[in-house]
């Protein structure tokens, strides 16, 4: 461990940093860096990468949303590298393989450093597995290669510092879940409002209403051909948010009191989302690598669906793999995305929806353990706060038995819900996707609480001073 500190500490030295500020930034400075920062992702997001074709298959569609990645453009990595390393070490630090006290600042700020370099080998990983699967071309020359490469990797950094500005004070909230905000949000805006010509009307469904009701013809405004939005795709979004919204505030409140403070007394929330998005997150990160590396081997060694073996795995469209897989245990995981794909194969839309919510009841499990969430981190932290349960005795012990009422059985049913909620949606064609309207909504929510404590911060410090202590 001590020759891990070592290395990491050296190896820090030399990373580019965003310093600290060094006064606290005011209400209106943080808004500034957040535009800034997101004006600077949206248009890497819209400049294509030099020697790349435009066009083509995308195996990675469907997870670009949790990724705030745009194909063929400088975010072609988005912020995957970052979610995956910090991912990694997460598990790394939870089963206790890397053992680190966030107490401490030391060690929070190794960790910190872990994940930055962490990060920049994930980005050549990545970058260099893009360019090998044949994504890109099948005869790229040695020097498209490094071009390629660098612009990934360049870009990379600028990520890992955008993120790292927003973190260390300069902004609101974390870079990650801007970006995936901005991202899905400008899908959702786009399928609401876009004018560009579709062969079936404008694609954003507001601009295709007024055209049916220009034209007099509304018989295609419930649901669209060719995956286009769609009214019914409209409502069904609105009622996700409304959920997603509700739920946010189911919670079980457990009564403490303060052994420290004499007279204190309040609750200690657990939410049904327990473990937040977590879980989706997990999910469709796995699935995203499954999905990438079957495409890959398929393109290298199957290309023809002539391998019986391989074809257990996947079988995809021969002239055109840009629809997905066609066959196989992953056309099985992967989701239909239409009503329309599922009625034709009901076998596939149940298969993906086990997968997706089996997945996301174990992830939920796993990550309460390895995240400091379980019943007996919790009541350590209580206790180590001079927190006890009202009525019952401070002890470790006796916290814990009370926790573990209620924490198994919350995760199992979050984890469920959250599974169920994200793979339905997707199917029934939400806009923005399920998973990304679950991100986006949750990710909004926070951040409105955030701006309302830093306003309050701003207008009254007196007054926010002492509803955080309290």
């Amino acid at each position: 461990m001590s020759a891990f500190r070592r290395l990491v500490k050296s190896i820090a030295t030399i990373l580019p940093e965003v310093p600290k500020p060094t006064r606290k930034p005011s209400f209106k400075e943080k808004l500034m860096w957040v535009g800034i920062v997101l004006i600077v992702y949206l248009t890497m997001a819209q400049i294509p990468l030099y020697g790349v074709a435009t066009g083509g298959q995308d195996p990675l569609a469907f997870s670009r949303v949790i990724f705030a990645s745009q194909r063929g453009t400088l975010m072609e990595l988005g912020i995957g590298p970052i979610v995956t390393a910090g991912l990694i070490l997460q598990l790394l630090k939870g089963s206790e393989i890397i053992k680190l006290d966030f107490k401490k600042p030391e060690d929070r700020a190794l960790f910190s450093s872990a994940t930055k370099i962490l990060t920049l080998i994930v980005i050549l990983v990545e970058a260099s597995a893009f360019i090998f699967s044949g994504i890109y071309g099948q005869n790229l020359t040695l020097q498209t290669m490094t071009i390629i490469l660098t612009q990934l990797f360049i870009v990379g950094i600028i990520v890992i510092l955008l993120d790292e500005l927003i973190q260390k004070g300069w902004g609101l909230g974390s870079g990650v879940s801007l970006f995936i905000m901005a991202g899905v949000a400008q899908q959702v805006l786009w399928n609401l409002f876009s004018i560009i010509p579709t062969g079936e009307g404008p694609l954003g469904i507001i601009p295709f209403i007024i055209d049916s009701a220009i034209r007099g013809t509304w018989d295609l405004v419930l649901f669209r051909p060719n995956n286009l939005p769609s009214l019914f795709g409209l409502m069904i979004t609105i009622v996700v948010i409304i959920i997603i919204i509700y739920v946010e505030g189911i919670r079980i409140e457990i009564p403490i009191t303060s052994t420290k403070y004499r007279g204190f007394q309040g609750t200690y929330p657990i939410k049904l989302l327990y473990v937040s998005n977590i879980p989706v997150i997990l999910v469709s990160a796995l699935t995203a690598n499954f999905m990438f590396w079957a495409q890959m081997t398929w393109s290298r060694f199957n290309s023809d669906n002539s391998n019986s073996i391989l074809n257990f795995f996947a079988t995809y469209n021969t002239t055109d793999t840009a629809g997905g897989p066609t066959g196989g245990l992953m056309y099985y995981i992967s989701s239909p995305g239409t009503i329309g794909t599922t009625m034709q194969d009901p076998l596939r839309a149940i298969g993906y929806i086990l997968f997706f919510v089996v997945l996301s009841i174990l992830f939920a499990r796993i990550w309460v353990e390895i995240g400091g969430l379980s019943p007996k981190d919790v009541a350590k932290n209580l206790l180590g706060a001079d927190v006890q349960v009202r009525g019952f005795r401070r002890s470790g012990a006796s916290v814990q038995a009370i926790l573990s009422r209620y924490i198994p059985v919350i995760t199992i049913l979050g984890g469920a819900f959250i599974g169920i909620l994200a793979s339905v949606s997707d199917i029934l064609g939400t806009f923005g996707s399920g998973i990304g309207l679950l991100l986006m909504t949750s990710i909004t929510l926070q951040y409105y609480q955030t701006l309302m404590k830093e306003q309050l911060e701003t207008q009254a410090p007196a007054l926010a001073s002492l509803l955080g202590k309290s």
